[in-house]
C-alpha cells in the first residue's frame, strides 16, 4: 500500500486537517446555510457526529483574519460554486463559542468555566480593546470581561454586547457559532445545578438570539434541543434541524458514498460489509448515515471491528433508564435486543426534570442521542412524530448488552451472573433458581406488584453475558407460537436453549411449580424447537420458568 495520508483521530481544527489529513468534504454545509437564510439555525445530533469540525469549517471561511483562509478551500466543493459563495469568504468578524468542555460538578465550577470561555472569545477580538469606533464605556466593559472582573448581569449580556462591539468597529455584523450549547444543561441536570444553568443560559442566549441586529447569522449545535419553556423562551426566530429532518440530513456523519471512497483510498473496500454490520445504520431524515468517529478509529487501528464510539463518555441515561425496571422499559428493551422495531411517539423537545416520566420521552432522548435509530416517520393530527424505531448496528448493541449487565453484576456479582450463565448451559436448574433469588432479593420491593414483562426482561438481561456464544432472540415465530427466549448456538459444541416465562400476581394462590411445568408444557406442544431443529440444532434444552413476587420455580426437559 502506498503511503497515505492519516486520518484525523480527534481533531476538530479544519485548517490542521486540510493540512496533513485526510478530509470527508463537507464544506457544500456554508452554501446550504447561505441559501437557506435562516437567522438562528439549530443542529442537533449525537456527540462525535463531526459539529465541532463543522463548525469550525464556518468559522475558517467567514472569519475576517490577516491570513489568507481561502486557500483552505480552493480544493473544495464550495470553491466550485462561484462567487455566489466564495465571495463570503473572509469577509465577517465570527464569534465562536465552543460550551462543550462546561462539565463541572457544581454549579459555580461551571459558571467559572463559562466566563473564562467569554473573555477567551473577547481576548480573541483584541483589535476592539483601543477602538475608535466604540465608546468608553464599552472598552471599560470589555476590559472587564477580560480580566475577569465583570458582574453577572454584564455576563448575561455579554454575547449581545460583543456582537454589538464588532459590528460597530468592523461595519459588518458578525456570525454567531455556538458549539454545543446544550453540555452545561445537561451537566446541571446530572449534578443537581439544572436550574442555575438554565436560568442564566436562557438570559444569555434570549439577549443575543432574539431579534439581534448586530448578528448577521447564528449557528448554534447540540446533542438536542431544549424545549422553549426551558431555554428558548420567546425565540421565534430559531430553526431546529434534527436526526428526523430532511435538510442538512447528509453533513453531519458519513454517507455511504464516503465511506465507499474512504475505503478505496485505503484499499480497504473489502471491509465495507463489516463496516455497515458495526457503524452504519442511522438515519437522518433520509439519508444514511455512518458513525464518523467510528469509521474513522476502524481504518486507523487496522480495520479491527470494536465499539469506538461508546468508549468515548460515560453511558449514565442508559443506566438511569435501566434502574427504572418499570413494564415500558423491559418490554421495549427486550423488543430491541431481539431485532424487533418499537412504533412510538417521539417529541423532539426535551425538558430534563420531565425526561423519565412519559416512554416517549425516554425513547425520543435515545433516538436524538444516536442509542436509537427511526427506520420510519410520520406525523400525526397534532404534529407529533411517530417513529419506529431499532438498534442502529452492532456497536449499539453492545451499550444494551454492557450496560445490562453493568447494572446487574452491580446488583448482584459478576460471579452469580457467570453461574447462572454456566448453569443454564449445564442443565441445571437449581443453581438458576438461586442466582435468580439473589438477584431478586436485593432489588425487588415485596410490594411491587410485578408482570411478566419485568421477569422477561430480567431473563433476557442476564442472559446478555452469553451473547459471544449466542445469537439471543426474543418473541420470535417458531412451530405454532412465538417463544419468549431463545438461544442459537454459534458453536456446535453448545445446545440451543429455549425458554418459556409465566408470571402469577404475588397476591394470588398459584403453585409455581405447575406453572413452571405449563411453562415447559407450552414449549412442547407449540413445537418452539422448530427453528433450532431446522438449523441443526440436536441437543436443546428447554426451560419453564414461573415468578411470583421474589420467588421462582424452575422446571427443565
Amino acid at each position: 500500500m502506498s503511503r497515505k495520508l492519516p486520518l484525523p483521530v480527534g481533531t476538530t481544527n479544519y485548517k490542521k486537517i486540510c493540512e496533513d489529513s485526510y478530509y470527508v468534504d463537507k464544506t457544500l454545509l456554508i452554501k446550504e446555510i447561505l441559501d437557506e437564510k435562516v437567522n438562528v439555525a439549530l443542529f442537533t445530533r449525537p456527540r462525535r457526529f463531526g459539529k465541532t469540525l463543522n463548525m469550525d469549517m464556518l468559522r475558517t471561511f467567514f472569519e475576517k483574519t490577516a491570513e489568507d483562509t481561502g486557500r483552505y478551500f480552493q480544493d473544495k466543493k464550495i470553491w466550485q460554486q462561484g462567487e455566489k459563495y466564495t465571495s463570503h469568504q473572509g469577509q465577517y468578524p465570527v464569534i465562536f463559542l465552543s460550551l462543550k468542555d462546561i462539565k463541572a460538578r457544581k454549579w459555580q465550577y461551571a459558571f467559572d468555566a463559562l466566563k473564562y470561555i467569554i473573555s477567551v472569545e473577547y481576548m480573541r477580538h483584541s483589535e476592539l480593546k483601543r477602538s475608535s469606533e466604540l465608546e468608553e464605556a464599552d472598552i471599560e466593559l470589555y476590559n472587564r470581561i477580560v480580566k475577569n472582573q465583570a458582574g453577572y448581569m454584564e455576563y448575561v449580556f455579554s454575547l449581545q454586547a460583543l456582537s454589538r462591539m464588532l459590528h460597530q468597529h468592523h461595519k459588518q455584523a458578525p456570525v454567531i457559532i455556538i458549539d454545543e450549547y446544550d453540555t452545561p444543561i445537561q451537566e446541571g441536570f446530572v449534578n443537581g445545578y439544572y436550574d442555575d444553568a438554565v436560568e442564566f443560559i436562557r438570559s444569555f442566549f434570549s439577549a443575543a438570539l432574539k431579534d439581534n441586529p448586530h448578528a448577521r447569522q447564528i449557528v448554534m449545535t447540540g446533542i438536542l434541543r431544549i424545549a422553549k419553556e426551558s431555554i428558548f423562551s420567546g425565540l421565534n426566530n430559531i430553526r431546529v434541524f434534527s436526526v428526523l429532518d430532511k435538510k442538512f440530513s447528509e453533513f453531519f456523519g458519513f454517507t455511504t458514498s464516503e465511506v465507499q471512497q474512504m475505503a478505496a483510498y485505503y484499499e480497504q473496500t473489502d471491509k465495507l460489509p463489516e463496516l455497515k454490520a458495526w457503524y452504519d445504520g442511522y438515519k437522518f431524515g433520509d439519508t444514511e448515515i455512518f458513525n464518523p468517529w467510528s469509521v474513522i478509529n476502524y481504518f486507523s487501528n487496522n480495520c479491527q471491528a470494536m465499539p469506538y464510539w461508546v468508549q468515548t463518555s460515560a453511558n449514565t441515561i442508559i443506566q438511569e433508564i435501566l434502574k427504572t425496571y418499570n413494564d415500558d422499559t423491559y418490554r421495549n428493551l427486550h423488543a430491541l435486543l431481539g431485532k424487533t422495531e418499537v412504533q412510538s411517539i417521539v417529541r423532539t423537545n426535551i425538558i430534563y426534570p420531565k425526561l423519565k416520566e412519559p416512554q416517549t420521552n425516554i425513547l425520543g432522548f435515545l433516538l436524538m442521542t444516536g442509542y436509537l435509530k427511526s427506520t420510519g416517520t410520520e406525523l400525526d393530527a397534532r404534529g407529533d412524530y411517530i417513529c419506529r424505531l431499532s438498534i442502529p448496528n452492532k456497536e449499539i448493541k453492545t451499550i444494551y448488552y454492557n450496560e445490562i449487565l453493568s447494572l446487574l453484576t452491580e446488583d448482584i456479582g459478576e460471579n452469580t451472573v457467570m453461574n447462572l450463565a454456566n448453569a443454564l448451559y449445564d442443565k441445571d436448574a437449581a443453581k438458576i433458581k438461586e442466582a435468580l433469588n439473589k438477584f431478586m432479593l436485593k432489588t425487588i420491593s415485596y410490594y411491587d406488584n410485578l408482570k411478566e414483562n419485568y421477569y422477561h426482561g430480567l431473563m433476557l438481561g442476564l442472559l446478555a453475558i452469553g451473547e459471544s456464544n449466542y445469537d439471543i432472540r426474543s418473541n420470535r415465530e417458531s412451530g405454532l407460537g412465538r417463544y419468549d427466549i431463545q438461544l442459537i448456538p454459534k458453536k456446535s459444541a453448545l445446545p440451543g436453549i429455549i425458554i418459556e416465562v409465566k408470571a402469577a400476581d404475588k397476591d394470588a394462590g398459584v403453585e409455581l411449580s405447575k406453572l413452571a411445568q405449563t411453562a415447559l408444557k407450552q414449549i412442547e406442544e407449540k413445537k418452539y424447537d422448530t427453528e433450532l431443529c431446522a438449523q441443526g440444532v440436536n441437543d436443546i434444552i428447554k426451560y419453564g420458568v414461573a415468578f411470583k413476587g421474589k420467588t421462582v420455580e424452575i422446571v427443565t426437559n
